[in-house]
């Protein structure tokens, strides 16, 4: 996965040296909220509000982070709102390619870009960082409103509801303290976790990441053990959140190389 610095592309890895060996994830860069009225959300500026047809989803059915936002757009019923273009899964030189020749990829069928990249240097020509997916864009104002999974699924959550979206509250105020306590260690152990362990360049950091990883699931079998959903016998973001790395990770698990753990 390479980046754009001051604009420009470079196809470099991320730099696991100068940290032992461990996998560091660069925040995400575009932290605006799409909101019913338009109203600045918890971080980034307003003027986002929702609308019919003016926003749309990039993502990659390669990635769990993306893949959240898919579940959450069926969820809520937000395919008439928010069209979709789907990037090819295989990430080269180039980064994320508009390559529509795999199965389910659809180019970008907005401005016909090659690159994803070239998505990102639209919203700014000097952009430094990452060019990840999920990517929440705003064609009124030709820019990105988001690329951070977690905050698009909560916009997603209840924007659109007061346009038709489809009833359902997946982070509901009574179980708020809850759901935000177990998104933090299941990121930290489970979701980036298994990154971690992936792009780990040193044995102790890959067993570091490995044991956390493990036993994040035993701790995560124990809590589904006495109820069917995390926060009891409700479907929340949480379940969610975690749901679309367990499937990357037993895809990736059933392959025949090896692990150290199964």
């Amino acid at each position: 996965m390479g980046q754009l610095i001051d604009g420009v592309w470079h196809d470099t890895w991320y730099d696991t040296k100068s940290s032992g060996g461990k996998f560091q994830r660069s925040a995400s860069a575009f932290r605006n909220w799409l909101t019913a009225d338009g109203a600045p959300g918890p971080s980034g500026e307003g003027g986002f509000a929702a609308e019919k047809d003016r926003y749309h989803l990039y993502v990659s059915l390669a990635c769990p982070w993306a893949h959240r936002t898919l579940i959450f757009r069926k969820l809520k019923g937000l395919e008439p709102f928010i069209p979709v273009s789907v990037v090819n899964p295989l990430m080269l030189e180039n980064g994320w390619t508009f390559d529509d020749t795999f199965p389910a990829a659809t180019g970008d069928t907005l401005y016909q870009h090659e690159f994803l990249y070239q998505l990102y240097q639209h919203a700014d020509l000097h952009y430094s960082g990452r060019v990840t997916v999920p990517v929440l864009w705003d064609k009124k104002n030709h820019t990105i409103v988001s690329n951070e999974s977690a905050e698009i699924i909560r916009m997603f959550n209840s924007a659109f509801d007061g346009l038709g979206a489809k009833a359902g509250d997946y982070y509901p105020p009574a179980l708020q303290s809850k759901i935000d306590e177990l998104n933090g260690w299941i990121y930290d152990n489970v979701n980036n976790g298994v990154y971690k362990a992936g792009f780990a360049t040193s044995q102790q950091a890959y067993d570091e990441a490995v044991e956390k990883v493990f036993t994040a699931l035993a701790r995560l079998e124990q809590i589904l053990g006495q109820h069917r959903y995390l926060t009891g016998d409700q479907l929340t973001e949480a379940d969610i959140r975690l749901w679309t790395t367990l499937v990357l990770c037993l895809i990736h698990v059933s392959e025949p190389t090896s692990h150290a753990r199964r």
